[in-house]
């Protein structure tokens, strides 16, 4: 990756944010992975609150996402993602100081808007801002670091937990939001400014965004393959110790095999840079949430010995590593640059709120029917989402 006629090299850029975007989702998004068992055992708290109040979080950002998606595209990445580093302190400042049921809550909340202006939509659109034609592989790239937060946070907040306590652990994630994420933002972003680049000629984008009838058609269809697979994907992170727990592992071992997710993720991400460049983005759609069904029936199948994990782990990591991708690529050869911030807050609503429901109701789930059947669950709802995206790209394989 070479120069972008900015001040900074784009591979300067992308490394700035893909720090943040590690610290991001790490500490928001993947925090009650490492931290529910201490919060409730700390507080007493069951799952309803614990899990509730992310839910709640999850639900306020699906109902500002189209509005913040559009406040980048005409505010400029740099002010917008800055703000959400400050609220993403603020968030993890106020679970540092909770003690009682409504100041956790509030913390959460904080969070909800933060996640939208700190993590990939907002960076996917600053990129847009940026690099132009060079969208989908800035995206591709910057991926390669999100795929790392759960196999950083995860370990550290375990630790953390461990010798400072919950409250201790949200105070470290507040500090490295201020003085990590909150420079880098306003450093790196100094140029993207609030209307993304029209991109140059690319084979791989439709030539002419869908528009009319076609467009509302993709919009549904690729909503709905988001939706089901992100809600997958949000019960599965809010739970992902306690299922390895639920099949017989201990906390540090569950903590490992788990751990092993962001590594596929990462290996996913690579694999498309060296490889997608010869496939569109649908197709890449088409394998990813393909790969989730086989996933889970391998943690179904064989989920009690350690290959049945390992092969659920590296599976599972590898469709949740593509789909990112996938989201800011389809959206973008689909649907086109102009208006990219608010075009991915609106894909991502529909998700956002049925995600909010996801950890409480796989928290029932696992209590009722323990982790082979979460996982059936999960397993019938990752093959809707294959048939969206299936119909998605048999209707528009251009």
């Amino acid at each position: 990756m070479g120069r972008t006629g900015l001040t900074l090299p784009l591979w300067r850029i992308i490394t700035g944010l893909g720090i943040t975007q590690i610290i991001g989702w790490g500490t928001t998004y993947y925090a009650l992975g490492a931290l529910s068992e201490d919060i409730g055992r700390t507080t007493g708290w069951g799952s309803t609150l614990i899990f509730g109040a992310f839910s709640a979080a999850l639900l306020l950002g699906g109902l500002l996402s189209r509005r913040l998606g559009h406040a980048v595209d005409t505010r400029g990445g740099r002010r917008m993602m800055a703000i959400g580093s400050l609220l993403c302190a603020t968030g993890c400042g106020v679970l540092g100081a909770a003690h009682d049921p409504v100041t956790y809550t509030a913390g959460w909340l904080i969070l909800g808007i933060a996640m939208r202006l700190a993590t990939y939509d907002a960076a996917f659109a600053s990129l847009a801002q940026i690099t132009g034609g060079g969208t989908r592989r800035a995206i591709s790239y910057l991926s390669l670091f999100g795929g790392l937060s759960s196999t950083v946070f995860w370990p550290i907040g375990h630790l953390l937990s461990e010798h400072v306590g919950w409250n201790g652990t949200f105070l470290v994630f507040a500090l490295l939001h201020i003085f990590i994420c909150l420079p880098i933002h306003l450093t790196v972003l100094g140029h993207s400014a609030g209307v993304a680049k029209e991109a140059k000629p690319d084979p791989l984008i439709t030539a002419i965004p869908l528009e009319g009838r076609e467009r509302l058609i993709a919009m549904a269809l690729f909503s709905a393959a988001l939706a089901l697979n992100g809600f997958i994907f949000s019960a599965i992170s809010a739970h992902v110790v306690p299922l390895f727990r639920g099949l017989g592992y201990g906390g540090a071992e569950a903590v490992t095999y788990a751990a092993l997710i962001g590594p596929a993720q990462v290996a996913s991400r690579f694999g498309e840079i060296l490889m997608g460049k010869n496939l569109r983005a649908t197709r890449v759609g088409l394998i990813s949430l393909g790969l989730l069904p086989l996933s889970l029936a391998a943690f179904m199948l064989g989920g009690i010995s350690i290959w049945g994990v390992l092969a659920f782990a590296l599976l599972y990591g590898a469709s949740n590593g593509l789909v990112t991708i996938v989201k800011g690529a389809v959206a973008l050869a689909l649907f086109g640059p102009r208006g990219y911030g608010k075009v991915l807050g609106t894909l991502s609503a529909p998700s956002l709120a049925l995600n909010a429901a996801a950890p409480l109701l796989f928290a029932t789930v696992l209590q009722h029917w323990g982790s082979l059947g979460g996982i059936a669950l999960v397993f019938a709802i990752s093959l809707l989402s294959a048939l969206a995206m299936a119909t998605l790209a048999h209707l528009f394989p251009r």
